[in-house]
């Protein structure tokens, strides 16, 4: 029993190691790191990497990819910021933001679903037309003068922060039940493992495909939205990278990125692990003096997604030539 959950959830569980074991370090070589609300910043501003990190797990897991998130998270958090200074009420911000996100989603699902275009060709385009598009009508000028109900959704700080979180819990939480339990979840992992066999079963490939994407990028205007509120004024460069930041949180988790196979836990694991570790390098590059600053985040990021990649690769390998040696025999 304990051999076969270890070998279905490996990843994850070696993930969960590797953040102890990054605890460890940190208690031992600056002790300062726990002291003060180091952890509640972690917190803070991983909740919007995680709620963007679970609309990627979907789109992973029905065998595609986004590398436009980014592009998209800064479209939807200027659209948040434009809102609010135009006296808009914030629930109606709340739903034009993530409305923005839904209907840049839906622009790649109907791509790559309708079209039947690679996703990766299509959200690279997206990306690029997205972000020269923002930089063009905003000229890097941040969105100011946002009224006092915006930042924190206007409880203050403190009661700010934990609504951040909660509600990005509560998402991470109604996702990772909806795929245990929903037909909708089922059909995105039969649609990763084998389109063909799932479209003999009554799925509908192509919708479960655009759909994906649509939850995506509604999932990434409530990131951009939960992240946008925690600062007085709305940078438009505040999605540039995510992409690499969420895709490494995701396959790191353990979610195959031929599709088909992973959970939401492993993707949680990979946001608080991709998370300390931005502090802890600032912490560790102040007290040792090792010349490691947070610029060698997005290095790390590249590392994780490439020994993910190659990982499942050799998995892959190894379960195919067990087949092979089974049915020769």
């Amino acid at each position: 029993m304990i051999r076969q959950l270890w070998q279905r959830y490996q990843r994850e569980c070696s993930v969960a190691l590797t953040y102890l074991i990054l605890l460890l370090i940190l208690a031992i070589a600056t002790p300062s790191f726990y002291e003060g609300n180091e952890f509640r910043a972690i917190l803070v501003s991983s909740a919007p990497i995680l709620v963007a990190a679970v609309g990627m797990t979907l789109v992973i897991l029905a065998r595609q990819i986004d590398i436009s998130i980014g592009s998209q998270f800064s479209v939807c958090a200027v659209t948040a910021g434009l809102l609010a200074r135009a006296g808009v009420p914030m629930p109606l911000v709340a739903l034009g933001t993530l409305l923005t996100g839904a209907a840049l989603g839906a622009l790649n699902g109907a791509l790559v679903a309708g079209l039947e275009l690679p996703s990766i060709v299509v959200t690279l385009a997206t990306l690029v037309i997205l972000r020269q598009g923002l930089r063009w009508g905003r000229e890097g000028e941040l969105v100011r003068d946002l009224p006092a109900d915006f930042q924190w959704f206007g409880l203050g700080q403190g009661a700010g922060q934990w609504l951040v979180v909660v509600l990005a819990l509560v998402i991470f939480i109604a996702f990772a039940w909806g795929l245990r339990h929903l037909a909708a979840g089922r059909a995105i992992y039969a649609t990763g493992s084998d389109p063909q066999a799932a479209w003999l079963t009554g799925i509908r490939p192509r919708r479960v495909v655009f759909s994906v994407f649509l939850v995506m990028g509604a999932l990434t205007g409530l990131a951009a939205l939960l992240s946008a509120v925690r600062f007085p004024q709305v940078d438009p460069k505040n999605g540039e990278g995510l992409e690499l930041q969420v895709i490494a949180a995701v396959v790191v988790g353990g979610v195959a990125v031929s599709g088909g196979r992973g959970t939401l836990v492993g993707p949680l694991l990979g946001v608080a692990l991709l998370g300390t570790i931005r502090s802890a390098l600032v912490f560790l590059d102040a007290e040792l003096k090792w010349g490691v600053g947070p610029h060698w985040e997005k290095a790390i990021q590249g590392g994780i997604i490439l020994v993910a990649v190659a990982s499942d690769a050799l998995q892959w390998r190894r379960k195919r030539d067990v087949v092979v040696s089974v049915a020769s025999r």
